[in-house]
C-alpha cells in the first residue's frame, strides 16, 4: 500500500483543473435564470424539473419525494470533502508514468494556446461555467484523435467512482445505505500471526522454497511442499488483512488491488483489475464462482500445445481433488435477480445455461457484492483460509511486505540454476491499516533456496524474470485477459442487485460458435456501486444523475470472451507493468454477439430498459407489457440491428483474469516453462499461476490455477525426495 500523497503528485492548481474538469462530470443541477444563479450549476426550468420527476416516478417503485429529487440533482460533488479525498486518493495510487502523464496534459491545457487547441477557447476551461466544461468533455468523446476519449472516459470514471461511494442521497436514494447499515455479519477468524519481520540486521535465511507470492498458485504449493516435509518460506508484496477489515467501502478495495484499483491498457481500451497485492492474492478478492478448465481447452492444450498432460486423468484428478479441498458445491447456491434473469431468460429462447458451482462454506452468511472487498466470513475458501494456513500447520513460514526484485542464480559449465530471491521487505504501517504505531522500517532481504517457485501473477511474474537477466523472447508475450463488455438493464421491481451471491450461472449457448470456444459467455457484474457506474454510460452530467437514480432497479451483465489474440507485458522505469493489449476485431465481433444475447435475455425477462455500453447508441425502452414480448417485435428488432451495426470500440472493456504470459510449451521456442512448470533457461525455477496457461482458460482460471499448481508442487517434491 502507497503511503504517498495526492499532492506529492499534483500541485494546488493541477488540483484545481482537475477538479474543474471532474466537476462537468457529476454537476450541480437547479433551478434557475443562467444570468442570476451560480456559474457553478447546470441551470433547468421548474417545468423541466416537474417533467423529470414525472418521468422518475414512472421508473421507480420508491421513487424520492420531491424534495428529496431536488436536493439530489442540486448536490455539487466537488464540494463534498469526502468525494474530494477519494478522488485524491485516486490520484495519489497513480503510477508515477500516469500521473506524469495526466500532470502534463493539464498544464498544456492551462495555457492559452493549449486552451484554444485542446477546448477551443482561449479563455482557461477553469474560468468557464460547468456548462462549457460539460461540452467540452462532450467533445472529446466524440475526438477523432484517440487521446482525447481517453482522457475524457477517464474524468468520467473517477467523477462517476467517487461520487458513487460517497453521495449520501444516492445511497439512500438506492437503498444501498440501508444494506450497508444492516450488514453485521460476523467475521471469519483472524489466522494466528505467522509473518517473519526484519526488526534487526538479519537480512539472510535459507530454505528449502521459497515461494513468491500468496495466491492461489503460490498457496496450493506452499501446502504440497510443506506437507511433503520441506521447509517453506511464502513471500508477497502484499499484507495480510484480517476478515473484519473486509467491507464495502471503495477505500478498502484499494489496499487489495495491485497498483491501486486498476490499470489501464496502453490504448486505453480495457480497464484492468488485477487483485493480487494482498495476502491470499487474488483468492482473497475474486469471487467464490468455480468452474473448472472447460475440457474442449485442455484437449486445445493437448492437441495444439503438444502438453498431453491436460487430457489425461491424473490432471482431472488434480482438479477433484482442488474442488474437494475448497468445498467447490452447487449445493449452497442460491440465484439473486440477476442471476435469475439469465437462467429463466435462457429457458424461454431455449438456450443453454447453467449455475456455477461455488467454493464457500457458509452458505447463510452470504455478504452479497461486498465479496469483491474481500470475504467479511470467511465463506469463500480462498488461499488465506484454507490453502496457508494449512501450510502454517505443516510448519511453513510467511514474509508479508516482500516485493521481490529478482531471482538469484549460479552459473556452472553454461547452466543456469536458480538459488534464492533478493527484494525489499516494508514493515506493516499507518498505511497498511494494520494498528502499529511504529515507524516504517525497510529492509534488503535475501532469501537462498533449493528452489524458487513464481507464483506472483501474469502481470508481475514475467517482469520479475525479465529484471533477472532471462532473455527468453516469450516472456511477457501471448497474454490473454478475457476482455468484457458490460450491459445494464433495468427492472421495475425493486431489484437490489447488490444483494445475493455475485456470480451464480452463466449462459453457454454462443460458447463454441467459432469450434473453438472464443466465443462469449454471459455471466454477471458484481453491483457495488462503483463498478456498476463504470458502466454507465456519461453523455452530460443532468443525464447521468438520473440513470444513476435507478441503480436499485439494474442488473449489470457481461459478455466474456475467450481472446484468440494476444498482447504482451513489459516493465515501465519504475518496474511496474505496461500493458500493451488492443481487443482484435475478431475478439470485440464476439464481445458483440455476447452483448446482444444479453439485450435479448433481458428483454424476454421484462426489462424496462436495456443500456449498451456504446456513448453513441441509444438506450432501448421498452414498452410492451413483459407476458407478450418476443425477441422478433420489430422495435426491439430494429434496435438490434442498429446495434449490431454500431462501432462497439468506444466501449471500454474490462479484464478481471490475465493469463499465458509465461505459458507453458514442449520447448523453449514456443514458451517459458515446460510441462513440469520449471522455466526453460534455469534450472529449479518454475512458475505456478496463470501465467503458465498456454492460452485463455475461458472460464474463471482460479481452479485451474490450483490444478495446474498442485501438478508442479507434486512433481517438485517428487524431486526433492
Amino acid at each position: 500500500m502507497s503511503t504517498k500523497t495526492a499532492e506529492d503528485a499534483f500541485t494546488e492548481a493541477h488540483f484545481q483543473a482537475l477538479f474543474a474538469l471532474v466537476d462537468a462530470v457529476i454537476p450541480s443541477v437547479v433551478v434557475g435564470d443562467p444570468q442570476t444563479t451560480s456559474q457553478h450549476s447546470i441551470h433547468i426550468s421548474e417545468d423541466e424539473l416537474n417533467n423529470l420527476y414525472l418521468e422518475v416516478q414512472g421508473k421507480m417503485e420508491y421513487p424520492p419525494r420531491p424534495e428529496e429529487f431536488r436536493e439530489y440533482l442540486a448536490a455539487r460533488a466537488v464540494d463534498d470533502p469526502k468525494f474530494v479525498k477519494v478522488v485524491k486518493e485516486t490520484i495519489a495510487d497513480l503510477p508515477p508514468a500516469p500521473a506524469k502523464q495526466l500532470r502534463q496534459v493539464l498544464d498544456f491545457m492551462m495555457t492559452r494556446l493549449g486552451s484554444l487547441i485542446s477546448t477551443g477557447y482561449l479563455t482557461p476551461f477553469t474560468e468557464q461555467p460547468v456548462y462549457v466544461r460539460e461540452s467540452i468533455l462532450q467533445s472529446w468523446q466524440e475526438s477523432w484523435l484517440f487521446i482525447w476519449p481517453m482522457i475524457a472516459d477517464n474524468l468520467a470514471a473517477m467523477g462517476k467512482v467517487a461520487w458513487s461511494t460517497t453521495d449520501p442521497l444516492l445511497l439512500k436514494l438506492s437503498g444501498y445505505q440501508d444494506y450497508l447499515d444492516s450488514r453485521s455479519a460476523k467475521p471469519g477468524p483472524t489466522i494466528e500471526d505467522n509473518f517473519k519481520r526484519f526488526d534487526n540486521s538479519i537480512e539472510h535465511i535459507e530454505t528449502d522454497v521459497v515461494i513468491v507470492g500468496s495466491g492461489c498458485g503460490g498457496g496450493v504449493c506452499a501446502r504440497v511442499l510443506a506437507e511433503a516435509g520441506h521447509q517453506v518460506i511464502v513471500v508477497d508484496k502484499g499484507y495480510y488483512y484480517p476478515p473484519k477489515q473486509f467491507t464495502t467501502a471503495f477505500e478498502d478495495t484499494g489496499l487489495l488491488s495491485e497498483l491501486g484499483d486498476s490499470l489501464l491498457t496502453v490504448d486505453g481500451s480495457v480497464v484492468i483489475t488485477p487483485g493480487n497485492s494482498c495476502w491470499g492474492g487474488g483468492g482473497t478478492v475474486n469471487w467464490s464462482a468455480s468452474n473448472k478448465t472447460p475440457r474442449q481447452v485442455r484437449r486445445e492444450w493437448a492437441d495444439e500445445h503438444g502438453l498431453g498432460l491436460f487430457t489425461t486423468s491424473y490432471f482431472e484428478d488434480c482438479l477433484d481433488q482442488i474442488c474437494e479441498a475448497i468445498a467447490v458445491s452447487e449445493s449452497c447456491t442460491e440465484q439473486n435477480h440477476t442471476n435469475g434473469v439469465l437462467l429463466e431468460g435462457s429457458q424461454v429462447l431455449d438456450w443453454k445455461s447453467k449455475v456455477i458451482p461455488q467454493s464457500s462454506i457458509l452458505p447463510e452468511d452470504n455478504f452479497g457484492s461486498a465479496c469483491a472487498s474481500g470475504y467479511r466470513t470467511g465463506a469463500k475458501q480462498g488461499p488465506s483460509v484454507s490453502w496457508l494456513p494449512a501450510a502454517a500447520k505443516a510448519g511453513a513460514q510467511f514474509i508479508e511486505g516482500f516485493d521481490v526484485s529478482e531471482v538469484l542464480f549460479e552459473e556452472d559449465e553454461g547452466s543456469r540454476r536458480a538459488v534464492g530471491v533478493v527484494g525489499i521487505w516494508t514493515s506493516r504501517d499507518e498505511g497498511t491499516k494494520l494498528q502499529s504505531s511504529t515507524p516504517e522500517i525497510q529492509r534488503k532481504v535475501t532469501l537462498k533456496a533449493k528452489k524458487v517457485i513464481l507464483s506472483s501473477g501474469a502481470l508481475k511474474t514475467p517482469l520479475i524474470l525479465m529484471n533477472s537477466g532471462l532473455e527468453n523472447r516469450n516472456i511477457g508475450k501471448n497474454l490473454h485477459l478475457h476482455p468484457c463488455g458490460g450491459m445494464i438493464a433495468t427492472f421495475k421491481g425493486d431489484i437490489r442487485g447488490w444483494e445475493g451471491e455475485i456470480m451464480t450461472s452463466l449462459v453457454d449457448e454462443l460458447e463454441d460458435i467459432d469450434g473453438k470456444g472464443h466465443d462469449p459467455r454471459v455471466e454477471v457484474l458484481n453491483m457495488l456501486p462503483f463498478f456498476t457506474m463504470t458502466q454507465l454510460p456519461w453523455h452530460s452530467g443532468l443525464q447521468f444523475k438520473l440513470d444513476a437514480l435507478g441503480f436499485r432497479h439494474m442488473n449489470t451483465f457481461l459478455s466474456l470472451v475467450r481472446d484468440r489474440d494476444t498482447g504482451s507485458v513489459y516493465p515501465n522505469t519504475e518496474g511496474n507493468p505496461i500493458v500493451a493489449y488492443t481487443p482484435s476485431k475478431f475478439d470485440h465481433a464476439h464481445i458483440k454477439l455476447g452483448l446482444l444475447a444479453i439485450a435479448k435475455l433481458c428483454y424476454v425477462q421484462g426489462a424496462v430498459e436495456i443500456i449498451s455500453p456504446v456513448r453513441n447508441l441509444s438506450p432501448f425502452r421498452c414498452t410492451i407489457p413483459a407476458n407478450d414480448r418476443n425477441v422478433n417485435d420489430t422495435d426491439f428488432v430494429n434496435w438490434l440491428r442498429l446495434s449490431e451495426q454500431t462501432n462497439f470500440s468506444s466501449a471500454v472493456l474490462i479484464s478481471g483474469h490475465q493469463m499465458g504470459s509465461c505459458r507453458m510449451s514442449t520447448s523453449k521456442e514456443s514458451g517459458v516453462v515446460d510441462e513440469k512448470g520449471e522455466v526453460w533457461e534455469a534450472q529449479d525455477l518454475y512458475i505456478a499461476d496463470a501465467s503458465v496457461f498456454p492460452s485463455a482458460s475461458g472460464v474463471n482460471p482460479m481452479l485451474t490455477v490450483m490444478a495446474i499448481s498442485e501438478h508442479i508442487a507434486q512433481g517438485i517434491a517428487a524431486s526433492m525426495m
